[in-house]
């Protein structure tokens, strides 16, 4: 028992793993709308694309949450406007504002003498110096994460598996996509200092993705992957106090082991499945997408 409870005795551990849980439970929020709506690749510029945001307000002396928000504001808009270019995919305009940010970011960075360290810390974050204001901050967003995700719910649904119904049903789907990035940049914004810009992408991707093969709706999505989140932070503090490992990296790859075993599991149980035909197989079609409640 000493060797599973002994870390979380110590106090900036402590305050790690309530940073962490705050971290999983606006990720599996957010997280479960980028899932359901193949929003991974933006999800993952988002999150790079914050650095010049970051690193010119470190170099400034300012507020780093109000430089990521900032520049994460701006890569939503840039993404907006060059894909409105009919020549352009939207994948494209994704990656090259991606790439553009991430160059940008690591220019401003470069000016900076302690280069290596900062980059590091921008991307990788350090979630062993959490602090009691980290924490607070982390509340606000969740709290503001549940009021978006609530008020939200219907339109997100229906955005989600069909935009033209949406429009059938009078839920301004161009509105309800605005409050969906306004939630992913909440979640990126007020996770990158616990985890990096790097690895809040595992946490936001990896739990809800390892529950969709297992849940038949929505809330059950966001539920199963708090719980992931929750118990990948709990595992990945674990090992890198013993390892002498990266915590932010460490439970970003434990949420991703996880994603791995499940899908591994599906997979095992969907050729199980097949093989005893008498057995009723799963009817994934009525998940409540249909029919949002």
């Amino acid at each position: 028992m000493e060797w599973l409870m002994g870390p979380f005795e110590v106090t900036f551990v402590q305050r790690a793993l309530w940073g962490g849980v705050l971290v999983s439970l606006i990720c599996a929020l957010a997280g479960t709308w980028v899932v359901l709506r193949g929003m991974a690749f933006f999800g993952d510029a988002m999150s790079h694309g914050m650095l010049p945001g970051i690193a010119l307000a470190s170099l400034l002396g300012g507020n780093l949450l109000l430089g990521a928000a900032v520049s994460a504001v701006v890569m939503a808009l840039g993404v907006s406007v060059v894909g409105r270019s009919p020549r352009l995919s939207q994948d494209t305009s994704i990656g090259l504002l991606f790439v553009g940010m991430l160059s940008l970011g690591v220019i401003i960075v470069s000016r900076s003498q302690s280069f290596a360290v900062d980059l590091t810390g921008f991307l990788f974050g350090d979630v062993l110096a959490v602090r009691s204001a980290d924490l607070a901050h982390l509340m606000g967003a969740l709290v503001i994460a549940l009021l978006i995700s609530v008020l939200g719910y219907r339109p997100f649904v229906a955005l989600a598996f069909d935009e033209r119904k949406a429009h059938t049903l009078g839920l301004r789907p161009r509105i309800a996509h605005a409050a969906l990035l306004a939630l992913l940049t909440l979640a990126i914004v007020a996770s990158f200092h616990v985890v990096g810009t790097l690895l809040v992408f595992g946490l936001l991707i990896a739990p809800p993705a390892a529950v969709l093969p297992w849940a038949r709706r929505i809330p059950v999505i966001m539920i199963g992957a708090a719980c992931l989140g929750m118990s990948a932070t709990f595992v990945g503090l674990l090992l890198s106090w013993h390892l002498h490992t990266a915590a932010g990296a460490t439970i970003a790859a434990t949420a991703v082991i996880q994603f791995l075993l499940s899908t591994l599991a599906a997979g095992l149980r969907n050729r199980w499945v097949r093989s005893a035909p008498h057995i009723p197989t799963t009817d994934h079609s009525h998940m409540g997408y249909g029919h949002p409640s």
